[in-house]
């Protein structure tokens, strides 16, 4: 496909995607005193088994890691989630320092101009903001979504949020000196990630979404140095149940990224699943109207229930 259409499909999805209204939730918890440590719930709306408390599913946004991208651009996703039967908790984070020039990138974490785009996430504050979150969900749940089933938790992230789902799920794979180390690992039903930010290495060499896994992790040696805490290909085998969607026509989050921490994963012995669309880019997946949507719904489905 030629350049200049491969482009203007992809502008045609993002309008698509983010053209959708956000949803209020139906509750708001905090778990911890910055602003931005929140997490907003939906209580599931679609028909469940009867006698059967839903599945959850924890939604981590996309946007580089960067502080312009909040989760208010996921809350149709979450609502599409809650209308087929889910509980969705759908966690907001502390991200990269300023708001960035208007235009740098895409909410999906796209390039910039010449002149930039802002820094991306906070070391190590994201980091510590999504373990926090994590340990702080199932006690909220049980207090504000009764109706909802912790044990039956699928983890589900876009882009730089689906780096941080994969990462969330290796915890217990981190580092012995590492602060979010859990001596077990989360219970959980599995991880979908949706074009992740899966392999920093490969994401850097690319420059994916204006060089952002760089400045997550800070430039120099930080970046070599703090990959092992930070890299999901770092972290392998995981032992939980872990989906790849991505899709063949993506510019924002080439396949090469997600194909690259499958393989990896395949030489730790660990058997991950890789759904690669047809025709299809990066924002789809989180678009309620696009027909990928409800692949990604599907997926989670078939670890949750």
């Amino acid at each position: 496909m030629p350049d200049d259409v491969a482009a203007a499909r992809d502008a045609a999805e993002e309008e698509s995607a983010f053209s959708h209204p956000p949803v209020d939730p139906d509750a708001i918890a905090s778990y911890g005193d910055h602003p931005d440590q929140v997490i907003d719930f939906y209580a599931p709306r679609g028909e469940i088994p009867a006698g059967s408390p839903a599945p959850l599913v924890v939604l981590l946004h996309g946007g580089a890691w960067r502080a312009r991208y909040d989760r208010r651009h996921v809350t149709p996703f979450a609502d599409f989630l809650a209308r087929r039967g889910f509980a969705v908790a759908n966690v907001e984070y502390r991200r990269g320092p300023g708001g960035g020039e208007a235009g740098s990138e895409t909410p999906g974490g796209g390039g910039g101009p010449a002149v930039g785009p802002p820094a991306a996430g906070r070391w190590p504050d994201t980091f510590d903001d999504i373990a926090a979150a994590l340990d702080a969900l199932p006690a909220l749940v049980r207090e504000i979504l009764p109706q909802a089933d912790a044990r039956r938790m699928v983890l589900t992230g876009h882009s730089a949020g689906g780096h941080l789902a994969l990462w969330a799920a290796a915890r217990h794979v981190l580092p012995a000196d590492a602060p979010w180390r859990t001596d077990r690992p989360t219970p959980l039903r599995g991880v979908v990630a949706l074009a992740p930010i899966a392999d920093f290495d490969v994401a850097d060499k690319l420059d994916v979404c204006g060089g952002a896994a760089r400045q997550l992790l800070g430039g120099g040696t930080e970046f070599a140095e703090r990959r092992p805490y930070a890299d999901p290909t770092f972290l392998l085998p995981t032992g939980i149940a872990t989906t790849l969607v991505q899709g063949r026509a993506d510019l924002v989050v080439p396949p090469a990224v997600t194909e690259s921490y499958a393989d990896a994963a395949a030489k730790a012995g660990e058997v991950v699943g890789l759904t690669l669309l047809e025709d299809v880019g990066h924002f789809p997946l989180i678009d309620p109207a696009a027909d990928a949507c409800a692949v990604v719904v599907e997926e989670i489905a078939q670890l949750a229930w």
